[in-house]
């Protein structure tokens, strides 16, 4: 199973063994860290969307194993300003870097980019499409605080259409037989084509409009923002914006082992009266992207096979 020189552009590239051998690796280096083990190594890191998280755990883990760092997060201070391709910029960074992570606001141009260079490519999310770092840090933080990732239930909550971190992470579980709860209006619920699949799959799922139809019975509550600027038409934003907040008196039924997840950031769909009880997790996911992200650089760059 080796990884080195493979780019991780959607979750779909993985199977359920390479998922388990990348959430080994990411264990591994959290437990034991190796602050050499990138030394004399360059990641070159290119946001062209706005990223707090996904691109400073990027940079956190590299350095962290003793690598550097170069790169932009503002496509604005970049070439493609004065009208350069995709094409050429990665081709053009191919030369000063071993790996590149990338975030793009069009779906695809990850899938692009490791077509277009001989270097390993991690997609940091392409429009609504895939985020499959966030997605393997979920697993992570799930494992974590359940013990295992078979035959969870899982409830995701929100933006359904647009977010691709629960696209994403749909799918993965797929290879786990979750049963999973959409909860979202009805102009975010889940694409078909996510549904579908997941009938194809055997897998057991069911859609509902309130947080507290599922709350009671699920392990992982997934919540997300509703994404301002995905939405075309920003009247229907407004129409959305504040649907779902989870409050703490809400929690009085939930199973002993709820764990609630949430990618960030946070705008209000989870009031900070939650931060403080023992099933907020989101904090701690946020920080398990460093070991995940660490495990893939390692596994990409050919240091842990």
């Amino acid at each position: 199973m080796d990884f080195k020189g493979k780019s991780i552009i959607s979750i779909r590239d993985l199977s359920r063994k390479q998922i388990l051998r990348i959430l080994e690796v990411a264990g591994a280096l959290e437990q034991n860290p190796k602050p050499e083990l990138l030394k004399g190594r360059v990641m070159a890191t290119l946001f062209f969307e706005p990223s707090t998280r996904t691109r400073l755990s990027f940079e956190s883990a590299m350095e962290r194993l003793g690598g550097k760092v170069i790169g932009f997060a503002d496509a604005n201070i970049s070439s493609t300003r004065k009208g350069e391709s995709l094409r050429d910029t990665v081709k053009t960074v191919e030369n000063y870097s071993d790996v590149i992570a990338m975030r793009h606001p069009l779906e695809g141009t990850a899938r692009l980019a490791s077509e277009s260079v001989s270097i390993p490519v991690l997609n940091g999310g392409d429009g609504a499409n895939q985020h499959p770092t966030q997605t393997l840090l979920d697993l992570y933080t799930i494992m974590k605080t359940q013990g295992k990732l078979d035959r969870l239930k899982v409830a995701m909550v929100g933006d359904l259409k647009y977010g691709r971190t629960v696209h994403s992470l749909a799918i993965a579980l797929t290879l786990f037989g979750c049963q999973m709860y959409f909860v979202a209006p009805d102009s975010l619920k889940m694409p078909p084509y996510i549904t579908e699949e997941l009938k194809e799959k055997g897998i057991r799922y069911s859609e509902h409009g309130e947080i507290e139809e599922v709350i009671d019975k699920v392990n992982i509550l997934y919540m997300t923002r509703i994404q301002k600027e995905r939405f075309p038409d920003p009247s229907e934003y407004e129409k959305v914006k504040n649907v779902y907040v989870l409050k703490k008196d809400m929690l009085t039924n939930a199973k002993g082992n709820l764990r609630i997840l949430h990618p960030l950031p946070r705008v209000n769909e989870i009031a900070t009266e939650v931060d403080n009880t023992p099933y907020a997790v989101y904090f701690e996911q946020a920080r398990n992207g460093i070991f995940v992200r660490q495990a893939l650089l390692a596994l990409v760059l050919g240091a842990v096979k």
